[in-house]
């Protein structure tokens, strides 16, 4: 079974592909399997002091997803990800339809690094 976990200011497929990761208002986890989602909400993390990207990743790693897909991640969120053996690819789709698209037709390379220094917003 692979889960895809998306960041998206809403709650649907046609929903935007939101840039940030820690602080994303939503995470949409998509089943590969059964073409079904559920939507997370990320609130309390998006107004966080700090820590927002560890939270979000520890959320992540706990909704089963193995790949993540986002517009930006920052270095402590990366590597609680990485540890948790989840693939983070970053990409800037308008929608997080059009990003699963990128992400099925092979189009979305793996991340090797945080691509934003930390308390990006």
């Amino acid at each position: 079974m692979l889960k895809i976990a998306f960041t998206t200011q809403g709650q649907t497929l046609e929903a935007a592909l939101d840039s940030r990761f820690g602080r994303a208002p939503n995470f949409i986890i998509y089943d590969l399997d059964s073409n079904t989602f559920k939507v997370i909400d990320n609130r309390d993390n998006l107004n966080a002091a700090q820590g927002a990207g560890v939270q979000s990743a520890e959320t992540i790693a706990k909704s089963g997803a193995t790949v993540l897909v986002t517009g930006h991640c920052g270095p402590n969120a990366y590597r609680v990800l990485q540890s948790a053996g989840i693939k983070i690819y970053n990409c800037d789709a308008p929608t997080v339809k059009a990003a699963l698209e990128l992400y099925r037709t092979g189009k979305l390379a793996e991340s090797s690094a945080a691509d934003v220094t930390g308390h990006w917003k």
